[in-house]
């Protein structure tokens, strides 16, 4: 099992291989439909977003309210195949990398490929399991969207697998 720390350097991208199981630590970005919409209506309208871009991981996902003494409630994957319209144009912009459940289509795969970039699949029902990987989390753009807005979440040891490397591999 690989350890890695993000941000996600070139290097350490190239290095992925589809199938391989990873532990992630450091920030990713959550964000789903609303959120990639919202996104891309800053992006249209040429308004500066509230958080870069650059080198960042987003996890298809929405964190649940969190208990007392937790940084986040439950945060399983929703379904990458609903953000394939939004990926390639989110790499070519400086994102690195994606965490998700299933598979994605071809033009993404492409521009994972084309772009140096990684797309790591999440475990569909270990919503809890990730929740725990979670050890800080913090609304930084569209609260009105609620669980869909972005959070960035500080993670240790979050597991997950290479679906998609930059050499063209894919588990599926």
């Amino acid at each position: 099992m690989k350890k890695i720390t993000l941000p996600l350097s070139k290097e350490t991208i190239k290095n992925l291989r589809a199938g391989e199981n990873v532990l992630l630590s450091g920030t990713i970005l959550t964000a789903r439909d609303c959120a990639h919409k919202k996104i891309f209506e800053y992006l249209d309208g040429k308004r500066p977003l509230p958080f870069g871009l650059e080198n960042a991981v987003i996890y298809y996902a929405g964190p649940c309210p969190a208990k007392p003494d937790k940084a986040s409630g439950s945060c399983g994957p929703t379904t990458s195949a609903r953000m394939e319209s939004f990926a390639p144009r989110l790499l070519s912009l400086g994102v690195s990398g994606f965490i998700g459940k299933g598979e994605m289509n071809e033009a993404t795969r492409e521009a994972i490929k084309n772009n140096n970039g990684v797309y790591f699949s999440a475990i569909g029902g270990a919503g809890a399991l990730y929740g725990n990987a979670i050890k800080k989390s913090e609304c930084i753009a569209f609260p009105e969207l609620l669980s869909e807005a972005v959070y960035r979440l500080e993670v240790e040891d979050f597991p997950v697998v290479v679906a998609y490397d930059c050499a063209g591999g894919s588990i599926y």
